[in-house]
């Protein structure tokens, strides 16, 4: 359990961002960065890059779409000029139109505040998966990456490990299910790891890298 404790340490001194940080998000239990991160779990649900994918959010922010509101009073033009300049191309035209769409619902059904949807769930993660499937571009690995950032401010979700979670754990060989994972960090750390261990499965960070950190604490 120590070797485990340090490799997790160790992986969360070099990769302690989670991709809601990293794309700008503050993330809180608030309307605004819950639907800034809905923006980013849809564009990350294409097949495309992460880094691209929070380029574009980054644009997108900066060019004012930060509530629902804005994003579906923004022409289809502004939204595929944002996704161009996170040079998020390839879908780029397919995903303005969904990212409209899926602010017109936040707003129409949530009332632009996604706390709602989290309090209709009543703490059934299954039920939370199934109402954020039902936004246009997310399907279920989509839900799996806006739960996996959201347990950092919705402490009823955590922990939350999904596939990419569990695959980054094996690569360095720790716990492979999330109440294994849990026992190695602090609660206020577990969205952190999560992200962490996602980014070993995707390639961006080296687990042999993880490793010798680890090795030389």
């Amino acid at each position: 359990m120590a070797n485990d404790r340090n490799m997790a340490r160790a992986l969360l001194d070099r990769q302690g961002r989670t991709y809601a940080e990293e794309a700008g998000i503050s993330l809180a239990d608030r309307p605004g960065p819950l639907y800034q991160l809905l923006v980013l779990t849809t564009l990350l649900s294409t097949r495309i890059r992460a880094g691209v994918a929070l380029a574009a959010a980054r644009e997108l922010f900066a060019a004012g779409f930060r509530t629902p509101q804005a994003m579906e009073a923004a022409s289809w033009q502004d939204r595929v000029d944002a996704l161009g300049r996170g040079h998020y191309r390839r879908y780029d035209e397919r995903t303005a139109t969904m990212l409209g769409t899926g602010a017109r619902l936040c707003r129409e059904r949530w009332h632009g505040d996604l706390r709602r949807m989290h309090r209709e769930a009543d703490g059934d993660r299954t039920a939370l998966r199934r109402l954020l499937i039902e936004f246009p571009g997310i399907g279920p690995t989509g839900a799996d990456i806006f739960l996996r950032e959201a347990q950092t401010v919705w402490p009823d979700v955590r922990p939350y490990a999904d596939r990419r979670t569990l695959a980054g754990a094996r690569q360095l060989g720790l716990p492979a299910n999330p109440g294994g994972l849990a026992d190695l960090v602090g609660e206020a750390d577990f969205g952190r790891l999560a992200s962490a261990l996602v980014r070993v499965a995707l390639g961006e960070e080296s687990a042999g890298e993880v490793s010798r950190t680890a090795a030389a604490r």
